[in-house]
């Protein structure tokens, strides 16, 4: 199949029966991957000046040399932990009641699935919060569901058993207790008495007809007995969802992917009920979103994470990342043009500034002053297709996200990049006089260019 073929118009990915993305396009359509290997290497060198790019196989995947899809490339449910474990973030704003409900919808429209909407035990406010959330949720007929997270005892959650039947929606109830030795013997608690108060509990909670997923932090840290006791009787009280939590950013991808293996084995599976499980991470070695991608594969059914991955200490996966990589792999396909927004939100209301070099992102992101760079993009953008241009220097297409790429000028620049900036702002990129001023002048800067910067330099009266 020709690129013309593959139906590539202003979005990022084609639309072709049976294909996840535009990069499995490309590896199997036009010479990449496991498919194209027989046929040996694109040849490159004997393309004619002037060929198209029906003619040009353009990506080889390595991401699927070994496998015909991505393993962890499968549809899975996303809870957003951003108005409670991303709150928990010692440097962060807890921010008003508006901003938390502006901060739903967007997750609504970003094909998110659940949110966890705080703590009702708290305190007043939390509990004041949660109520106008689901309300919300309520009263805009929302598609995302609310989960709030609970300590296994009474007085946690019976402020959420009377939240939901005072609004009339559904709140998973999200009881957590810890699991691991060293948790144990801090708290000096005994597995028999755990046992008792969950039970309590959790009890309560399916009596009240809530659902319930039973949450055992540190889990990563935790022996495979404990968890058997707590995880199996957590499902003979009645819960239907377990949550796999690496509290303390302990595990790596092999750890994560043992782990789930083990607790679908040799707890959910015995148990012979439809138990669905969630994998919640923490970034402590660096690995969150990694150990996600592991999570999917292992085979977790919901990933929890937060915007910009704030959280407890460095905090979680980063929610936008992960939509990011799922929507590539070609198993989420909700509109992400607004993920800008939804960062940009979090940042403002939280008081967390996003970096310039954040993934995606970040102001960086789509942004270069090097010569040789910009050069790629500029004859990209001039054989007619923005997707390519988009694509040339970007693991990530900036239109997928609402974004552009950029050109800017510095001492790294080449004259091209002097050309575009001026001709994208309505200046003449032919001017020889102007293009060598500014480029001079660049040259000698120990910075990227501001835009005033350079206006100056275009303004001032030619010599």
């Amino acid at each position: 199949m020709a690129l013309s073929k593959c139906r590539i118009s202003s979005g990022f990915f084609p639309r072709v029966t049976g294909y996840g993305n535009l990069e499995t396009v490309l590896r199997r359509d036009c010479g990449g991957g496991r498919a194209g290997r027989a046929a040996g290497p694109p040849d490159l060198a004997n393309i004619k000046i002037g060929a198209t790019m029906d003619d040009v196989p353009l990506i080889h995947d390595w991401n699927v040399e070994e496998f015909e899809t991505l393993a962890w490339g499968r549809h899975v449910e996303l809870d957003d932990e951003t108005l409670r474990d991303g709150l928990q973030s010692p440097s962060v704003t807890d921010p008003p009641v508006g901003a938390k409900i502006e901060l739903l919808h967007m997750m609504n429209q970003l094909g998110i699935h659940t949110a966890n909407i705080g703590l009702p035990g708290a305190g007043p406010r939390a509990v004041a919060d949660i109520t106008r959330l689901c309300e919300e949720i309520r009263d805009a007929n929302l598609s995302i569901t609310a989960n709030c997270a609970a300590r296994t005892v009474l007085a946690d959650i019976q402020p959420a058993v009377r939240i939901s039947q005072q609004t009339g929606v559904p709140i998973e109830v999200c009881a957590f207790i810890g699991s691991s030795p060293i948790r144990l013997f801090a708290e000096e608690w005994t597995i028999d008495g755990m046992l008792r108060t969950a039970e309590e509990s959790v009890s309560f909670a399916v009596r009240e007809g809530l659902p319930v997923m039973f949450v055992t932090e540190d889990t990563t840290r935790a022996d495979g007995e404990t968890l058997k006791a707590l995880y199996g009787n957590a499902i003979r009280w009645g819960v239907r969802r377990i949550c796999l939590c690496d509290t303390v950013g302990h595990a790596t991808p092999s750890g994560v992917r043992a782990l789930i293996r083990f607790i679908r084995r040799e707890i959910v599976d015995p148990s012979g009920a439809n138990v669905k499980i969630d994998w919640h991470g923490h970034r402590d070695r660096g690995l969150g979103l990694a150990n996600a991608l592991v999570a999917i594969e292992a085979g977790a059914d919901r990933i929890h994470a937060t915007a910009m991955g704030i959280g407890e200490r460095v905090g979680n996966v980063q929610m936008d990342l992960l939509l990011v990589n799922l929507a590539l792999a070609g198993v989420h396909d909700a509109d992400l043009t607004r993920l800008a927004d939804y960062c940009e939100l979090v940042a403002r209301e939280c008081g967390v500034p996003l970096s310039p070099n954040y993934p995606v992102l970040g102001e960086d992101a789509f942004r270069t002053a090097t010569g040789v760079h910009a050069a790629a993009i500029v004859k990209a953008q001039a054989k007619g297709a923005n997707w390519l241009a988009d694509r040339v220097y970007s693991g990530v297409p900036a239109a997928m996200v609402g974004r552009r790429q950029e050109i800017e000028i510095g001492p790294m620049s080449g004259i091209s990049n002097v050309r575009y900036w001026l001709a994208q702002r309505g200046y003449d990129p032919d001017d020889t006089a102007l293009c060598q001023r500014i480029f001079a002048r660049a040259k000698n800067s120990d910075h990227t260019l501001a835009e005033d910067e350079v206006l100056s330099i275009v303004r001032e009266p030619a010599a």
